[in-house]
């Protein structure tokens, strides 16, 4: 019968000791016959990498969220459309393989995040709903509020945000969109027109950047239900300016007219928790509700 080797005992040749070369190329020479260590030379030493740089903790992703991120991915790329209605439960579950439970926490998730709305009941079921900026708008609000930001601080940024539109439009607009903006005018709600101007700019990012700010001055601004004339004059001028491709002209002219519109405490640290819901203007004051983001587990 074979014995193992003890740990920690070498082999011999010719009744004399060879170290075994340890992890990391330690002890990897082999000891001459005088004991002196001038044997020939082992396998070069191949340094260790560092502990941190390998074996990160991996997180296994929770079944529900893969389910959640199959629905928003097919969601946003728009394959499923506004209004679109999920398949019943008991289909779902099938199709991604998951129990009921599981299934609800992925609707609890695309809840939050607004792609979804879902009513309980024998005639209940999700209806899908297309990304429109409410959540980030709601998000952003809350981060600023949480850093004590003022309206004025707000309205500061919005003031550099919306005329760059307006640069833009002055650029590149056509006659379509001149009578959009027009027609903008006559529009029972002031912040109409300040939308259509954002919305026709041509460039998506400052849109939604420009929006979030506008939904956050919108929820703490009592608005009037008529413009002014001094209002409607600036716009119809603006409007004149745009169509002579005056942009210079029409930038410098929107900012010192968003400058001066009047707001409510601007010194007043922005409070979305406490403000009502916003029922007036469009895009990002939809009539959809806005839920808060709510917190999850990471683990398992």
């Amino acid at each position: 019968m074979a014995l193992l080797n003890p740990a920690n005992v070498s082999p011999s040749r010719n009744g004399h000791a060879l170290r075994v070369p340890r992890r990391g190329g330690e002890g990897a020479t082999t000891t001459g016959p005088d004991g002196s260590g001038a044997g020939s030379a082992g396998p070069p030493r191949i340094p260790l990498l560092p502990e941190n740089k390998v074996g990160q903790q991996v997180r296994v992703p929770k079944t529900a969220e893969l389910v959640a991120a199959q629905l928003r991915r097919q969601i946003v790329r728009g394959e499923l459309v506004e209004g679109d209605a999920l398949p019943p439960e008991a289909v779902l579950m099938e199709q991604f393989g998951v129990s009921r439970p599981t299934l609800r926490e992925a609707f609890r998730v695309l809840e939050s995040e607004a792609l979804i709305s879902v009513r309980r009941g024998a005639h209940g079921g999700a209806r899908v709903h297309t990304p429109d900026g409410q959540v980030a708008a709601r998000y952003a609000g809350l981060v600023l509020e949480h850093r004590h930001t003022t309206l004025a601080d707000v309205h500061t940024a919005h003031t550099l945000l919306e005329p760059a539109a307006v640069r833009l439009l002055a650029t590149h607009h056509t006659d379509t969109t001149l009578t959009t903006l027009h027609t903008a005018l006559t529009h029972p709600d002031p912040t109409h027109f300040h939308h259509q101007l954002l919305e026709h700019a041509g460039n998506q990012t400052l849109t939604m950047i420009a929006g979030m700010l506008r939904h956050i001055l919108d929820t703490h601004t009592t608005l009037p239900t008529h413009t002014t004339p001094h209002n409607h004059h600036d716009h119809t001028h603006l409007l004149d300016l745009i169509a002579r491709h005056d942009t210079d002209a029409a930038e410098t002219h929107w900012r010192t007219h968003i400058a001066t519109i009047p707001s409510q405490s601007p010194s007043t640290v922005i409070d979305l928790l406490g403000a009502p819901p916003a029922t007036h203007g469009r895009g990002f004051e939809g009539t959809r509700p806005m839920p808060m983001p709510t917190p999850r587990n990471s683990a398992g």
